[in-house]
């Protein structure tokens, strides 16, 4: 089963290494990278939906496509796009809620 945890790992990773192959590795700050979040929020949106921050950026990304519906991440929206679009990503997010879903109802 997939966790938020493993998720942002996985985004971390990606991102860092998409910025190794860029000309200004020297310039990249990985420890910005170090306090990715990733969450859902049920309630607070009906349409299946994953937030991502990275540093003191927020947005709300469609699970249905990766479309953003609120926020900004800035140029590192592309990554996003580009890592969900990656083999599992979608399915994992889709599992993390369907128990989200589920855990609204219980309550």
């Amino acid at each position: 089963m997939a966790t938020f945890k493993d998720l942002e790992d996985s985004f971390k990773n990606f991102i860092v290494q998409e910025q190794s192959d860029a000309h200004n590795i020297r310039s990249v700050n990985t420890a910005k990278y170090n306090n990715i979040k990733i969450w859902m929020d049920p309630s607070k949106y009906v349409e299946p939906h994953f937030f991502v921050r990275i540093s003191i950026s927020e947005a709300v990304f469609a699970l249905s496509d990766c479309s953003k519906f609120n926020g900004g991440l800035g140029y590192e929206e592309r990554f996003v796009i580009k890592w969900f679009g990656r083999m599992g990503i979608k399915e994992k997010l889709a599992e993390l809620w369907s128990n989200a879903e589920k855990n609204k109802e219980d309550k």
